[in-house]
């Protein structure tokens, strides 16, 4: 045999330990998500218990106004010096971290200053003067992410999952003691509580940034690396694009805001009174937001199938992975909703204050549909993306900003002051995102020329429509029964797919495929 049919063993020993180190890696970073997303629901629950629901509220608006500024940071940060990190030759890596690095240090303090110098502007426009100084505090976390989320990166670009993962899931624990710990610190009037969590926010930031850069360093002098015009070239879409999804996803709860603010005033009430309706529409999206969680994994694996299938020009490739893709979201968004749609009440009651569920019931029965479209919705951009359709995805997503805020002034501004206010906004939200969703179909159906096929969509929805049904019918149950109902809800809605034959041998297949096993997928319906 000759070298040529076999491969060398030294070499074929070493792509083996890459092999096994990447699925180490992505093993890693996967749990430290699930960590994170796992933290993240317990903060949500306890800060209501130490805030009070209007507390909670003021909370969350700091939070929603502040993260569309830091979160279109981290993304593109990340993305931006992990690229620029593993493009470089091993003897210039130290020298792109420097530059890079540098980059988006010189940034970093502008950025900062900025959303300080804003914050009064924008808590007047978003109907909450009363939340200005805890909006100039969070200013100080635009800094330290800006600092913070390209070390992150350079552990990407690295490969060095593992500790790009511990990162993660230190800081996660870190920001929520440091929540919870900074209201308990200044325990007594409302607006204290709120400071003392966004302070605590804000030490969280600065401790892990420095945490980071312990780890990473700051790299070594050199011409190594990209330019400035070079990476600012590559990050400026990313960051465009980033900003554009985070305005969508943060567009009910801050224009909610802003709406009851004014209806308060029309009350004679001030606009602290809208704090326990903002904080009571948070706690739905606190379920809503499931499906678009669980999903990000399914894009982790589908944006380097199709990458890879539209590089080597495999149309019926892109159209099967395009079909299998948006199908699964469909099924897995179908059997989250259906569980959270069906059982909104008791679930808000299961973690919230009762004042929380009687405000935001009957909009998260609502609220949870729109946002298990915005799910698929998310699927169905990430292939475009995956296609070099970028500028078609980011204006997909400008539409569904568009359509959510239009929606929002024609049906929820005017609103008379109370709970019909959060309905009215799961209302337009969800029109919003549905209407977005069709249209992103649509398109991704004349670039790949496949979606999930008919009969599995017909087959979902009506596997839905019962099980919720079922669900608003059960009776109310106490806290134990309300996880019982929930596991009997997803059960009833898996039967019944199984049932109608959308799932099958084919589906257990690609499971067992997925987990490494020796079975291979069959066709995808």
């Amino acid at each position: 045999m000759t070298l040529r049919e076999s491969p060398d063993p030294p070499a074929a020993k070493a792509s083996a330990d890459v092999t096994r180190s990447a699925g180490r890696g992505g093993l890693a970073v996967a749990f430290a998500k699930i960590y994170f997303i796992l933290v993240g629901l317990v903060q949500q629950i306890i800060l209501p218990l130490v805030l009070g629901l209007d507390g909670y509220g003021a909370l969350s608006s700091v939070m929603s106004i502040s993260s569309i500024a830091y979160n279109p940071i981290v993304s593109t940060s990340i993305q931006g010096v992990s690229r620029a990190v593993a493009q470089s030759p091993d003897a210039e890596q130290g020298q792109a971290i420097r530059r890079t690095l540098g980059i988006h240090a010189t940034f970093a303090f502008p950025l900062g200053l900025g959303f300080f110098l804003l914050a009064g502007p924008i808590g007047r426009a978003a109907g909450a003067p009363h939340l200005v100084g805890a909006l100039r505090i969070v200013s100080g976390v635009v800094l330290f992410y800006s600092l913070y989320t390209p070390f992150v990166g350079v552990l990407n670009g690295q490969k060095r999952f593992v500790w790009q993962a511990g990162l993660d899931m230190l800081y996660a624990t870190l920001r929520t003691a440091a929540l919870v710990g900074g209201a308990l610190a200044l325990a007594g009037p409302l607006g204290g509580k709120v400071s003392g969590a966004a302070a605590g926010f804000v030490a969280a930031s600065g401790l892990i940034c420095a945490i980071a850069l312990g780890l990473v360093g700051i790299g070594k002098r050199g011409r190594g690396g990209p330019g400035v015009a070079q990476h600012l070239k590559f990050i400026a879409p990313l960051l465009l694009g980033q900003t554009l999804l985070n305005l969508l996803l943060q567009a009910d709860l801050t224009l909610l805001r802003a709406f009851a603010s004014d209806s308060a005033k029309v009350a004679g009430l001030g606009p602290e009174a809208a704090d326990p309706l903002v904080g009571a529409y948070r706690a739905t999206q606190l379920f809503s937001f499931l499906p678009y969680q669980l999903l990000l994994a399914v894009t982790f694996i589908l944006f380097p199938m199709l990458a890879t299938a539209y590089r080597d020009g495999d149309r019926d490739a892109v159209k099967r992975y395009v079909s299998a893709g948006v199908r699964l979201a469909l099924v897995l968004a179908g059997l989250m909703v259906s569980v959270t749609s069906g059982l909104s009440g008791p679930l808000m009651r299961l973690v919230f204050p009762p004042e929380a569920a009687e405000l935001g019931a009957r909009s998260m029965q609502l609220l949870t549909l729109g946002f298990g479209a915005f799910a698929v919705f998310g699927i169905l951009t990430t292939a475009l993306t995956s296609l070099k359709r970028e500028v078609a995805s980011m204006a997909i997503t400008a539409v569904a900003f568009a359509l959510v805020v239009a929606l929002s002034f024609l049906r929820v501004r005017g609103t008379p002051f109370g709970a019909e206010l959060l309905w009215r906004t799961a209302t337009a939200t969800t029109s919003g995102l549905v209407l977005a969703t069709l249209a992103a179909a649509i398109l991704l159906h004349r670039t790949a020329g496949a979606v999930a096929p008919l009969f599995s969509l017909l087959r979902v929805v009506a596997a839905m429509a019962i099980t919720i049904a079922i669900g608003r019918f059960l009776p109310h149950p106490g806290k134990v029964m309300t996880l019982a109902y929930s596991a009997g809800l997803g059960a009833l809605y898996v039967t019944l797919l199984l049932v109608s034959r959308e799932l099958g041998r084919a589906d257990l297949a690609t499971v067992r495929a997925v987990l490494g096993k020796r079975a291979q997928p069959g066709p995808a319906k």
